[in-house]
């Protein structure tokens, strides 16, 4: 058996015996040092002598968005060049941190795993995950909870007429639900009312993209239906999602919910956008959304809402998203 440890600039230790590599990982795995560690991992699977990888969470008490982004990413591709990927001595706020995503489920973490340099006289606090202020507030959640309650009475009065305008313009049903990554990159269910035609997923590749990198978009989009232009102008076809910020997936302001389809195609740095609650509103709605095409462009007004954020910061995007409900170019994507 032979072996060989090495360390990196960013505090991680890899020790190589025979066809095995263990990975010990550094105290905190936020955006800086995920970044990192996705670069190493890339090298270390090109090694065709390679059969197992062992990653050590023994130190690691702090995880970000940022670092189970790049955990999801190295165990994809790990499997494409398959190769054994295993957890071993995972912390309760890491564990936590998994359980939000449901990755407790696809990671394959060994109970009874010992850390391969131990902790020593060093208690661990059990504490969540690292996330953002606004995601701590009560202040910001009561006012989620009762912005909610008022739009979902606004929904249930407008529900009838909408339905019905909605069934006079095309068939299909009044509500289409979609699956979208929040917190920590877990995934819930939201619902809005039909904008499209019902086959708009078999015509999807008939409409040119106007949107780069990961999130498509289409300003003249065929297959949007009058009505439902007319609630996408207005945003209406949202109202819906109140029920999500009354439960606890979605904020009244926040960042954009993406899609599971777009989380594949995101870098380990685009996670931070997740460290907060996506909202029903934020910087990319009041910023033009129909304008902004770029995917780093809706990157930067993310971070920038996460940098700038205040309850008051929320107040004044809040006042900003009801003129833009009524601009006529300010179509949802």
């Amino acid at each position: 058996m032979s072996s060989l440890n090495a360390k990196t600039p960013f505090s991680l230790v890899t020790t190589r015996m025979n066809s095995t590599l263990l990975v010990q990982l550094p105290p905190r795995l936020t955006v800086i040092d995920a970044v990192a560690f996705r670069k190493y991992f890339q090298q270390w699977i090109e090694d065709s002598n390679l059969t197992k990888i062992i990653l050590d969470f023994g130190q690691t008490t702090v995880i970000d968005s940022s670092g189970v982004g790049s955990l999801i990413s190295n165990h994809k591709s790990a499997q494409v060049k398959n190769i054994q990927l295993l957890f071993w001595s995972v912390q309760p706020q890491v564990k936590l941190a998994f359980a939000l995503g449901g990755l407790e489920q696809i990671f394959n973490i060994e109970a009874n795993t010992e850390a391969i340099v131990p902790t020593v006289n060093r208690r661990i606090e059990q504490r969540p995950p690292l996330t953002h202020p606004s995601v701590r507030s009560p202040i910001k959640r009561a006012i989620d909870i009762i912005g909610a309650i008022i739009g979902l009475a606004v929904t249930a009065l407008l529900f009838i007429p909408i339905a019905i305008a909605i069934k006079l313009d095309s068939p299909g049903p009044v509500l289409l639900s979609e699956i979208r990554c929040g917190w920590m990159g877990r995934r819930f269910r939201t619902w809005k009312f039909r904008s499209m035609v019902t086959n708009a997923e078999v015509l999807n590749a008939t409409v040119a993209h106007q949107t780069s990198e990961a999130f498509f978009h289409d300003e003249h989009d065929p297959r949007i239906t009058p009505v439902g232009r007319f609630l996408r102008r207005t945003s209406l076809d949202e109202f819906p999602q109140f029920w999500n910020v009354l439960i606890g997936d979605m904020s009244l302001l926040g960042t954009r919910p993406p899609t599971p389809e777009e989380l594949e195609k995101y870098e380990v740095s685009n996670w931070q956008r997740l460290d907060v609650r996506p909202g029903l509103s934020g910087e990319w709605q009041v910023n033009g959304r129909s304008k902004i095409r770029n995917f780093e462009d809706v990157i930067e007004l993310d971070l920038r809402y996460q940098q700038n954020w205040s309850l008051l910061y929320d107040f004044k995007l809040m006042l900003k998203t009801i003129p833009v409900i009524f601009h006529k170019d300010s179509g949802a994507v």
